[in-house]
């Protein structure tokens, strides 16, 4: 278990801190995560990684020349903020674009997504491309809903590798594309990871058993099977990997390939020496010629007891970008020429988030009303935090039965920023709606992973229906919550069925419409919504789930409800509270 930390919501800013001080020589700080401690030389394409924290060395561990330019760092388990990603990406640009890379899950291409529209609207000429390397999750004919595991090494590799050769942007993207077309990957694990503050692990493994087919996130394999020994483990890594060459190599027989054998965090050296041994003699046996190995640990996550096998076959260009020198923290091969002179001339500065407390040009002018309407959003606000607080710990068991038990400890910082970001506009003479959309931002940022991205959704969806010029009445609160309904949907591509927040939030926001049409008051409405809401996420326990890092282990979910359904249940219920409280302030 994770035994040295102090506040556990704090843990992944504080590590970051902590990584940046000891690495001074390689990356500095900026917001949002790191970046190289030189400026990225005019004219070079910047690679900037990211994810959530919990895996070192990925991902602030690889920044450095011939690796990454920059890293944005989530929470634990949870992508990075849309902010984040496009203020490391800002401070990282060399004027020649930017390469966004990340593991392929849903809160990553969410917010890195989103990253790439704000750095475009910027100015600057920003792709993404999201690793899926993990053959468990996905079959071949549906690869692209592979996660990303440890294949993120090679297939990043080949991308910065390409940019420092000075290559324009279109070609660094193509690196990418190539590395990630021919990269696969599969592991095994013994035990699951405990979060920072938590009594107990993510998963367990019955004794003499092993889990087969896992994620990086603290997800269950998507089998079991009995413990093997080293060598067959390596047996059972490399069999599968073989069974799936990808269809432009020609059979494995004569062919050369990049080998990373991933330790996950309680699997140590010298265990992986001894099955690394085997892996070696296998693959020589299949005629597979090994370049540039890889033995250690690389990608993890936490205190898992695990190890994966990535393979990448290679072509001569390949062959040539994975033996490429690189200089980070935690990822050192060959050696570089001597670096062109820091002139400390940095092409941008890191932008200031748009969470920061509000300038002192003040909110954008508000009527009388709106501002009096506004103490029922914050009251709102504070609710909303006091129950996320509450259940914390019960949301991150559901969420743990078949994801990656993160979801409490994101709700709760998401949460407790939109509060303190809403409480300070509210200070400043904000309307409601001006209010709600620093809330969302706030909640955004600070929560990351896909959770973050839409409730941060939700609340501007809100605060823009709202607005900030008289008292909202019930029916432009129910439009706002129908329009926070459609876009959820539309950013998330989650609808009714899929066993995620959308299976509350669309029968809670017609529940409201409905109950408005008639002509209830408001509270009386949100009320008859909020039963609504409650009954809706009780039934996604008999519900599989068909999206998000829940999707490959649908059967273990069954029975229990969804986290993020849950979440909102809970949610409405204790705003209408404040609805009660605050009778005056809408009608």
């Amino acid at each position: 278990m994770t035994r040295l930390f102090n506040d556990p919501a704090a843990f992944a800013d504080e590590a970051l801190e902590g990584f940046a001080a000891a690495h001074r020589r390689w990356v500095r700080p900026v917001t949002g995560g790191v970046v190289r401690a030189a400026a990225t030389p005019a004219g070079q394409v910047a690679v900037v990684i990211g994810g959530g924290s919990g895996h070192y060395p990925a991902f602030s561990g690889l920044v450095g020349r011939g690796l990454a330019h920059g890293a944005a760092v989530g929470n634990v388990f949870a992508s990075p903020s849309a902010q984040q990603i496009r203020s490391v990406a800002r401070a990282a640009h060399g004027g020649a674009g930017v390469l966004l890379m990340y593991g392929n899950y849903a809160g990553d291409v969410l917010h890195f997504g989103q990253a790439a529209e704000r750095l475009a609207a910027d100015g600057i000429d920003a792709r993404t491309f999201a690793v899926a390397d993990d053959v468990s999750s996905a079959g071949p004919d549906e690869s692209a809903k592979r996660r990303g595991i440890a294949g993120d090494l090679p297939v990043f590799k080949a991308a910065a590798a390409a940019a420092e050769r000075g290559l324009p942007l279109d070609e660094v993207v193509r690196a990418a594309e190539r590395a990630g077309a021919r990269t696969r990957s599969f592991g095994i694990a013994f035990s699951g990871c405990t979060l920072p503050g938590a009594d107990h692990p993510l998963f367990t493994v019955p004794d003499a058993r092993m889990a087969v087919g896992l994620g990086i996130h603290g997800e269950p394999g998507i089998g079991e099977e009995d413990l093997p020994t080293a060598d067959e483990a390596a047996r059972l890594l490399v069999g599968t990997l073989l069974k799936e060459v990808p269809e432009d190599v020609p059979g494995p027989a004569g062919q050369r390939a990049a080998v990373v054998l991933n330790g996950l965090g309680s699997v140590k050296y010298e265990e992986l020496f001894v099955v690394y041994r085997k892996v070696a003699a296998l693959l020589g046996d299949a005629g597979v010629e090994i370049v540039d190995p890889e033995v250690g640990e690389l990608v993890t996550s936490f205190d898992m007891a695990g190890v994966s096998l990535t393979l990448t076959w290679l072509d001569e260009d390949l062959e040539a970008l994975w033996r490429a020198p690189a200089d980070t923290p935690a990822y050192r091969k060959g050696a570089l020429d001597a670096a062109a002179p820091d002139t400390g001339v940095r092409p941008e500065t890191p932008v200031r988030p748009e969470t920061a407390p509000l300038p002192d040009a003040g909110p954008p002018p508000a009527a009388d009303a709106s501002r009096h309407a506004a103490r029922t959003v914050l009251a709102a606000l504070d609710a909303v935090a006091a129950v996320v607080a509450a259940h914390a710990d019960e949301l991150g068991r559901i969420d743990a039965v078949a994801g990656d038990g993160d979801h409490g400890i994101g709700m709760l910082r998401g949460s407790t920023a939109a509060r303190e970001a809403a409480a300070d506009a509210h200070e400043r003479g904000a309307g409601a709606g001006t209010v709600l959309t620093y809330a969302g931002d706030a909640w955004a940022d600070r929560a990351g992973g896909t959770s973050g991205a839409l409730w941060g959704t939700v609340l501007r969806s809100l605060g823009t229906a709202l607005g900030d010029r008289d008292t909202p009445d019930a029916a432009r609160v129910s439009g706002g919550v129908t329009d926070a309904s459609a876009a959820v949907r539309r950013l998330g591509g989650a609808e009714v069925g899929d066993k995620t927040m959308v299976d509350v939030l669309v029968p809670f926001a017609d529940a409201l419409a409905a109950a408005t049409a008639e002509g209830l008051p408001l509270a009386e409405a949100w009320d008859r919504a909020a039963t609504t809401a409650t009954d809706a996420a009780a039934a996604t326990a008999r519900l599989l789930p068909r999206m998000g890092r829940a999707r490959p282990h649908a059967e273990k979910s069954l029975g229990t409800p969804d986290a993020g359904a849950h979440s909102l249940a809970l949610i409405t219920r204790a705003v209408h509270g404040a609805l009660l409280d605050h009778p005056h302030d809408h009608h």
